[in-house]
């Protein structure tokens, strides 16, 4: 489509907005992959039951999951740098589908387990290969509205995949038929999002020249203020050189680290978070799904939100490491308060207020922590960067959901399993404080 300039009275083709149909797709993408993981933790209860799974059990096969999740970040961030990251999506994610579909068949522990990691491996590129695309399709000034896109899917994720399983285990003869379902639909999704991800701006089929251009231009301004322009300046082109920037680096270790505590409270609420209030506040199925939906959906506004207005504060401002600087750790606060009032509250509507609030603030800063890739390190080196983050994040994962399950089994309470979440709070919020947002990681 074509507009007339007002200047110059020449037609000028209006640039397409495929861009955010790929992040639209991505949402989608993110949102089923978080369905599956999410069934595991609330179809726990009636599995516990079923099987006689001890809350140490428990523990290690929700861990499970991110032993091979967080074996396959930093291969697959490489993998994205070097193939289109959109066909990684999609290759894999077929295979989150099927190992869904296996888990229904599932008697024993040892299956349990050695199935939830090949299923953590599966899973594993969508997050590196998400953050890849940010700098494949987006302009430094959109991406945080497309990391809110990319990881408010996890908690729409959440959101839905407790009533579907409530639906699921309904209709379909307990949490066997559930887990079955959720793979199948898991499959069909991935297929439907196939045409939008398999392209780059370059090759789209759907991308017209203006759209191109806009892009191109956007990334050659932002190219050569780069560690690899710097590199190609001075000669100095081996990766060698380039890992050692980035081991040196503050801000690289901040974000990591910072990301690891984020990880690390979103994990261990989302597999614990369903036993919480089945333990604690009594709720069965039903009310887990209404209680689970309504918590997530608080975490999905508050990633569109604060990734629409952290977008327009740094482009407003002459400042914008003063921004992020500030913004993390008043974010983290704002997550550890409602987490210490939970530790008091007696009643279940009080509880679900306190866990929606503290969502609220955590999906921001979820969207945050996933723009920083793409914002913070060449596009060149953005997918690897972020598998490193991922990584340590899921590191976390793998640990926290044991560390709960240890505290609950030996207390017989979740009062320092809350208390473990507000210290996680606090770090997440902190951390990224000491990142140069200014400068790109390697140059500071």
């Amino acid at each position: 489509m074509a507009t007339l300039d007002s200047k110059t009275g020449v037609l000028v083709e209006k640039p397409t907005n495929v861009r955010w149909q790929v992040f639209i797709a991505i949402f989608i993408l993110c949102s089923i992959n978080y369905v599956d993981r999410a069934v595991i933790s609330v179809l726990m209860p009636a599995i516990q039951s079923d099987l006689g799974f001890s809350p140490e059990m428990v523990g290690v096969i929700l861990s499970a999951f991110f032993w091979g999740y967080v074996l396959m970040q930093i291969p697959c961030g490489w993998l994205c740098d070097k193939i289109q990251p959109g066909k990684v999506i999609v290759g894999t994610g077929v295979l989150w589908g099927i190992f869904q579909i296996i888990t229904g068949f599932i008697t024993s522990s040892s299956l349990f387990i050695a199935i939830r990691a090949l299923l953590g491996i599966s899973e594993a590129p969508i997050y590196p290969a998400g953050g890849k695309l940010q700098s494949v399709w987006l302009t430094k000034n959109e991406r945080g509205k497309g990391s809110a896109l990319l990881d408010s899917g996890s908690a729409v994720g959440n959101a839905i995949g407790a009533p579907l399983c409530a639906v699921f285990v309904a209709f379909l003869d307990g949490w066997r038929g559930a887990l079955m379902a959720a793979g199948v639909l898991t499959i069909l999704v991935v297929l439907a999002c196939k045409p939008l991800m398999s392209h780059t701006p370059e090759n789209s089929p759907r991308c017209n020249e203006a759209e191109r251009e806009y892009l191109r231009k956007a990334f050659e301004e932002e190219d050569a203020e780069s560690l690899t322009a710097m590199q190609a300046e001075s000669g100095n082109t081996s990766t060698g050189s380039t890992l050692g920037k980035y081991m040196t680096s503050r801000s690289f270790w901040s974000l990591c680290l910072g990301f690891g505590a984020y990880d690390s409270f979103w994990y261990g609420l989302m597999t614990w978070g369903a036993l919480y209030l089945h333990a604690t506040h009594g709720l069965d199925i039903k009310g887990l799904g209404w209680a689970i939906f309504v918590i997530y959906m608080v975490g999905v506004v508050g990633e569109i939100v604060g990734g629409t207005l952290t977008d327009r504060w740094r482009k407003n401002s002459a400042d914008s490491n003063k921004i992020m600087r500030r913004l993390f750790p008043v974010l983290g606060i704002c997550i550890a308060i409602p987490m210490y009032l939970l530790s008091a509250a007696t009643d279940v509507y009080i509880a679900v207020a306190f866990l929606s609030v503290a969502m609220f603030f955590e999906k921001w800063c979820g969207c945050l922590y996933w723009s920083l890739p793409a914002l913070c390190t060449d596009r060149k080196h953005s997918g690897a960067v972020g598998g490193a983050m991922n990584m340590f994040g899921n590191l976390g994962g793998a640990i926290v959901p044991i560390v709960v399950g240890l505290i609950v089994g030996a207390t017989g309470s979740y009062y320092w399993a809350l208390m473990l979440f507000v210290a996680l709070a606090v770090a997440l919020g902190v951390l990224p404080a000491l990142i140069n947002y200014n400068k790109k990681i390697g140059m500071e």
